[in-house]
């Protein structure tokens, strides 16, 4: 009977040993990609200069971009944590997304501290009414902002236009701050699907830095 339970314990240690290397390999090629793809949307203007995991979920890269462009930029891929299984289950029960975020400082530091959270709410219809019937009343909005401020400073507006016109539609966040990093954007790592996707995140935030230099200049 022990002898059985030796085995069990054993090929229970291998599982998890392989489980942990195979998916450790799997994280680091899917945060690999993620780098590449936002190299490639930088049109050779930029390179990643350096490369850091914390843990076996989380990613970091240091990019030098050449001029007129960004200073101390970085990206930071998070993953699952799906090497350690429990981790792995409870990031799946708190519904946390694998994300990719963008720091930069800009040539000229935000007066301003803003942040931004971009949230979508769908509605499922129960109703005894069918869709088309006379007592439906369809209207479709555009976006709507919903602001802490009781004033409105004027060099908002350039940043809130961008987010609100440009195809940065899939962003989750976005940060401005007057210290470093001056700003800091979110995207769900899912967005980022392939080449073209990486490059609407780079121009739109190329756009957004723009906008916020925009009452500096």
């Amino acid at each position: 009977m022990g002898r059985l339970i030796l085995i069990d314990v054993v090929s229970a240690g291998v599982l998890l040993v392989l489980w942990y290397f195979l998916f450790l390999h799997y994280n680091r090629k899917k945060g690999a990609l993620a780098l590449k793809r936002v190299e490639a949307a930088c049109f050779h203007e930029a390179h990643i200069a350096e490369t850091r995991w914390f843990g076996v979920s989380r990613l970091q890269a240091k990019i030098g971009f050449a001029a007129h462009w960004f200073e101390n930029a970085r990206v930071t891929v998070k993953l699952r944590p799906r090497p350690i299984p429990l981790k792995w289950l409870l990031s799946l029960w708190n519904k946390q997304r694998e994300t990719l975020t963008f720091e930069a400082d800009l040539g000229y530091a935000p007066g301003f501290h803003l942040d931004v959270f971009r949230h979508r709410w769908l509605s499922r219809q129960h109703s005894k009414f069918a869709p088309g019937s006379p007592q439906w009343t369809v209207s479709r909005p555009g976006p709507v902002v919903l602001t802490t401020r009781t004033h409105w400073a004027h060099e908002l507006t350039p940043v809130v236009n961008t987010l609100i016109t440009s195809r940065g539609h899939n962003l989750l966040s976005v940060r401005f701050r007057s210290e470093s990093p001056h700003l800091a954007a979110t995207i769900p790592l899912e967005a980022l699907s392939d080449d073209q996707a990486a490059i609407g995140f780079l121009s739109v935030v190329r756009e957004l830095a723009a906008g916020a230099s925009t009452h500096q200049q």
